[in-house]
C-alpha cells in the first residue's frame, strides 16, 4: 500500500448517514424490510445461496444513492443476484420501497462501510463491481477519504473472478485521473478502454441518474472507466 493513499483499514464510513427525517412508511422499510435483506454478519462463503432463487452470477454496486442504476440492472437481469451498498439511510429507505412495491427478490443489501464488508466476501465470488459517482472529496486534505485506493483495488481483485469487471464513473476529472493512476499501478487489473469514445460513452444499457443529469447541466463531463480482473 502506498503512503499517498493513507487508507485506514479500520475507518468508519466518510459521509452523511441521514438527511431529512424519515416518514412513517420509510421507517417501516428500514425496521422491517432491511433486516431481512441485510447481509449476514461474519464471513460469507456462498454468495449465490444468499438469494431465494438460483442466480447465474452475483454483482456488487457500492453507493447506489437513489438506486436508479441498480434497479434498472436488477429488472433487466432477474437471473443475476445483486448486492447493493448504501450507508445513507434516506436513499436506502426509498430503494426498499421500490423493491417491495415491485416484488424484486434478486437483491441483498449492506448499509455500512463497503471497505469493511468486502473482506468478508468469498474470493472470486463476484462477477462485477460498480462504483458510480462516489464522493470525490476534492480538497487535498480530504483525498485520503476517497474510496478508490490501492488497498480497495486489492479487495476488489480478491472478490472478483478472473475476467470479472470493475466499472468506475465520475464527473470529477481529478478523481478519474486518481483512479486511472491506481489502476495503472495495480498488478490485478487491466484498463480496457482503448480510445476516447470508450470512456466518454455511457455503458451499454446505461440509465442516467439524477446526480449525473445535474452534473451534465452544470457543464461537467462524465467519464466511464472499465477495468478487468487479470486471470493470473
Amino acid at each position: 500500500m502506498s503512503m499517498t493513499d493513507d487508507f485506514d483499514p479500520d475507518r468508519a464510513f466518510f459521509g452523511r448517514r441521514k438527511g431529512k427525517a424519515l416518514r412513517e412508511g420509510q421507517n417501516a422499510m428500514i425496521e422491517g424490510v432491511l433486516p431481512r435483506l441485510r447481509l449476514p454478519d461474519g464471513e460469507i462463503t456462498d454468495l449465490a445461496g444468499l438469494f431465494p432463487h438460483p442466480v447465474t452470477a452475483v454483482r456488487l454496486e457500492i453507493g447506489f444513492g437513489g438506486g436508479e442504476h441498480l434497479l434498472s440492472r436488477m429488472r433487466e437481469s432477474p437471473q443475476i443476484g445483486f448486492i447493493g451498498v448504501e450507508p445513507f439511510i434516506n436513499g436506502m429507505a426509498k430503494f426498499l420501497a421500490v423493491i417491495e412495491r415491485e416484488g424484486l427478490t434478486n437483491i441483498r443489501l449492506w448499509d455500512g462501510d463497503a471497505a469493511l464488508m468486502l473482506p468478508r466476501l468469498p474470493a472470486g465470488g463476484l462477477d462485477a463491481i460498480d462504483l458510480l459517482y462516489p464522493d470525490p472529496w476534492p480538497k487535498r486534505r480530504q483525498r485520503k477519504r476517497r474510496f478508490v485506493s490501492e488497498r480497495t483495488l486489492g479487495l476488489f481483485a480478491r472478490c472478483l473472478r478472473p475476467g470479472g469487471r470493475f466499472r468506475f464513473a465520475s464527473d470529477i476529472d481529478d478523481y478519474v485521473g486518481w483512479t486511472l493512476a491506481r489502476l495503472a499501478r495495480s498488478p490485478d487489473f487491466d484498463w480496457t478502454d482503448e480510445r476516447a469514445d470508450d470512456w466518454r460513452k455511457p455503458y451499454p444499457g446505461w440509465i442516467r441518474t439524477r446526480y449525473e443529469a445535474k452534473a451534465v447541466a452544470a457543464g461537467r463531463v462524465p467519464s466511464y472507466l472499465t477495468a478487468v480482473r487479470r486471470a493470473s
